[in-house]
């Protein structure tokens, strides 16, 4: 059972050569397999197949099942499509899906139910209008009894299977005594047909006052169907339109490949699936083709496309070493790359999850909607109940016609779905929009806060500058030479994780110096640090931590003057006794850094910076680009304080930052920012994360958050008004001064309108610039 060939000793989950001593083991069929970690050994344990025989790997059921949510009630999770049993709007699916997947049996059966109902509502409508306004024609053709019982036969089945749904779903609200929209709608119909039925079987029960001539008593059969048509026909356009709510994020979902170009450990090419590709695979990318995971550049050179994820329409170069993004566009060059982040882990999937999530969050505003639509159903009904007494008692004869008339239409025109839709819909179509430009929103909540903006903390490096700072120039003040002071400075600083350490080493290596390795080592974060390499102990940092050491630093003080009047930053070297000398590293500041501030300063928006630099370069930056206000030699712990100090004053407060020292800052303030080119630990810790890590983003991320407030207002205020005067009208309160009594087929179609206005209200969204 234990292989002795080396072969066979091959970690079959990352491709790594695994020792036959390796504690990490797992037997299966008969065969002993070795890993190299706990994590390989888990992942293989759990489906083994998917390594052994990967091209014959079948989904399990848990692969194919989805999860089905509401758009007004998030906490509402179940597996495969249904009904809000809160609600009863139809579900959708928890996380958006591939153009085409989703299930559209909801939209399929309403336009079924509509067109059958259409068929048989038409001449049901054409015969009582007629029956109404030329009765003589119709009894000359075959009775008005006749013409009743015609009416009965044509509005039964609109009224029992074209409308089933809606009769299921009110059934069940009152069953679970959470009343909705199909709570009014299944009593307003139904109350008209079962009048109609009454007063077609049973005249005589009714007053001579509400009789014909011929002892009959109208029938409103036209009403219920004409009701359930217009509502089918309100669903099938609600139904496509929010399914087009989700399209931007539905089109981000389907760029990914379905396969990849794998290249085995004989040089060996294999298409093979995307899911079956695993971190370290070296994966052939040809021109014209998708990326189909995260990963690095190992060979080639290229153009790329990234504008999916970035909205940067400028295809972007590609070299040895430079990160690609999954299901980005290869425009030109071969490449070679190897896998880093795959499945769920790419930025592609995190996105998704993340906007996924986003719209199913709850902004504050929404709070007022729910409110009042806690109250909103209940009380309709108690309004058309009082209506429909008023009518029987001081209305006009035949006063039990018009109170019924009275109630149904109150019950019909009112639509609880307009309030609670006015918000997530637009929250919806927000943050897909966002997505497109690069700007990846976690919650709701933050849409609201950014309309509020009023003070904006950055962080200096890699938020204004460009993030890679590079070797500007090097100085020695002692005997050692100054390429002999870079080697030994690369080779302390390589223990160092500062951006201003790297820049030194990739420099020393540039230049091809043999970098000494270092021992007692110790770092005093964002002052400096100390180490010792050929017996030499070595002093790094800014003036006051050589200043600390008891180190004369005037000499190098007054030497990197004029470099950091021009905004460059200076590390310091110094032995234990004596300055060595300084290194100049220059980070340009971002093009697109002045013409955002700009723009942020025209939106009230005041601008500070903060930094670890020194005085004299921070001022050089924060007048070059009219920032407000700046503080220099900030210490990272310092950082989070400076945000809630701003707090304090009651301004909404953003942070925007991109390495692990900006994470407590981004989690202080009300909302934070991180560049999407920083470091994971602060995109975790941020509430928006800018793909592109640009300013201008930030712009476009606050335009986003007002224009979706407006939205979200204009909605809550049509369906206010309307549910408040369509109510009012329907209930007949205006009739002794106009005479207006609402028809419950106008109610239907007014009802069935309001829903699908809200919808395409937020819409608009998508065609508005930010």
């Amino acid at each position: 059972m234990t292989p002795t060939d080396k072969s066979e000793n091959c970690d079959p989950v990352c491709g790594m050569q695994v020792s036959n001593t390796s504690t990490h083991q797992f037997v299966y069929q008969q065969k002993r397999f070795y890993f190299c970690s706990e994590k390989c050994q888990n992942t293989f344990s759990d489906d083994p197949e998917r390594f052994l025989n990967p091209n014959l790997a079948t989904p399990t059921d848990d692969d194919i099942k989805v999860e089905y949510t509401c758009p007004m009630h998030p906490e509402v999770l179940q597996i495969g499509p249904g009904i809000c049993p809160k609600c009863g709007m139809a579900l959708e699916p928890l996380s958006p899906q591939a153009p085409g997947s989703s299930d559209d049996s909801e939209l399929h059966d309403m336009e079924k139910r509509f067109l059958a109902g259409l068929a048989l509502g038409i001449p049901l409508l054409l015969l009582s209008m007629t029956t109404d306004m030329a009765p003589a024609v119709i009894d000359r053709l075959f009775s008005l009894p006749i013409a009743q019982w015609i009416q009965f036969a044509l509005a039964t089945p609109v009224v029992f299977w074209c409308g089933q749904p809606f009769l299921e779903r009110g059934y069940e609200s009152f069953k679970t005594t959470h009343l909705n929209m199909f709570s009014l709608i299944s009593v307003g119909v139904m109350a008209a047909w079962l009048y109609s039925v009454v007063a077609l079987l049973l005249p005589g029960l009714f007053p001579p006052s509400m009789q014909t001539p011929h002892g009959l008593v109208h029938v409103y059969f036209e009403a219920a169907g004409t009701i359930v048509v217009l509502i089918l026909l309100g669903q099938v356009l609600e139904l496509r339109a929010r399914s087009k709510t989700n399209s931007a994020i539905e089109m981000l979902v389907g760029m990914s490949p379905d396969t990849a170009i794998r290249i085995d450990k004989n040089g060996l090419e294999q298409s093979v699936p995307i899911d079956d590709v695993i971190v370290g695979d070296i994966l052939r990318i040809r021109p014209g083709t998708k990326i189909p995971v995260d990963g690095v550049v190992t060979d080639g050179h290229s153009y790329v496309d990234e504008s999916m994820v970035t909205g940067e329409p400028t295809a972007v170069a590609k070299h040895n070493g430079d990160p690609l993004i999954g299901a980005t566009l290869n425009t030109s060059g071969a490449l070679l790359m190897r896998a880093r982040k795959v499945g769920s882990d790419t930025l592609l999937s995190k996105i998704v999850t993340m906007i996924s999530e986003a719209q199913r969050s709850r902004a504050p505003i929404q709070k007022l909607a729910d409110t009042v639509s806690g109250y909103f159903v209940p009380a309709v009904i108690l309004i058309a109940v009082v209506a429909g007494a008023v009518w029987s008692v001081v209305g006009p004869e035949p006063r039990i016609a018009h109170a019924v008339v009275a109630a149904v239409s109150v019950l019909i025109i009112a639509c609880p779905c307009a309030l609670g839709l006015a918000t997530p819909i637009s929250i919806m179509v927000a943050t897909g929009k966002g997505a497109l430009h690069g700007i990846l929103i976690k919650n709701a909540e933050v849409i609201e806060r950014l309309e509020n903006l009023k003070i904006l903390v950055v962080d200096k490096t890699g938020t204004l500058t460009m993030g890679s700072p590079a070797v500007q120039h090097i100085e020695s003040v002692g005997d050692t030479p100054a390429d002999e002071l870079l080697r030994l400075t690369a080779g302390l600083e390589k223990a160092s994780e500062h951006p201003l350490a790297q820049a030194v080493v990739s420099h020393a290596q540039s230049l091809g110096l043999s970098l000494p390795d270092v021992s007692e080592f110790t770092s005093e974060t964002g002052r400096g640090v100390t180490g010792k390499v050929e017996n030499r102990t070595l002093l790094i940092g800014n003036l006051d931590y050589l200043r600390n050491q008891s180190i004369d630093v005037d000499t190098l003080s007054e030497g990197a003057s004029p470099f950091l009047n021009q905004g460059s930053g200076v590390i310091y070297i110094s032995d234990t006794h004596n300055p060595l000398g300084y290194i100049v590293i220059n980070d340009p500041v971002k093009t697109s850094a002045a013409t955002a501030i700009e723009a942020l300063h025209q939106a009230g928006v005041k601008v500070v910076m903060l930094t670890g630099d020194n005085q004299k370069t921070a001022e050089f930056v924060a007048k070059s680009l009219d920032i407000d206000e700046f503080h220099a030699e900030v210490l990272p712990q310092d950082k989070a304080n400076l945000v809630k100090g701003y707090q304090d004053g009651k301004h909404m407060v953003a942070m925007a930052g991109d390495g692990i020292n900006d994470a407590p800052a981004l989690a202080s303030a009300d909302i934070g920012i991180a560049m999407g080119d920083g470091t994971d630990v602060a995109i975790e810790s941020a509430s928006v994360t800018l793909v592109k890590g640009d300013l201008d983003g930030i712009v476009k991320c606050m335009n986003l958050g007002r224009r979706t407030m407006r939205n979200i207002r204009e909605n809550l205020f049509f369906a206010f008004i309307y549910n408040a005067v369509g109510i009012t009208v329907a209930a007949g309160v205006f009739y002794p001064l106009t005479g207006w009594l609402l028809s419950p087929m106008i109610a239907a179609a007014a009802m069935s309108f309001s829903s699908v206005s809200v919808i395409s209200n937020a819409l608009r969204l998508k065609n508005q610039s930010i």
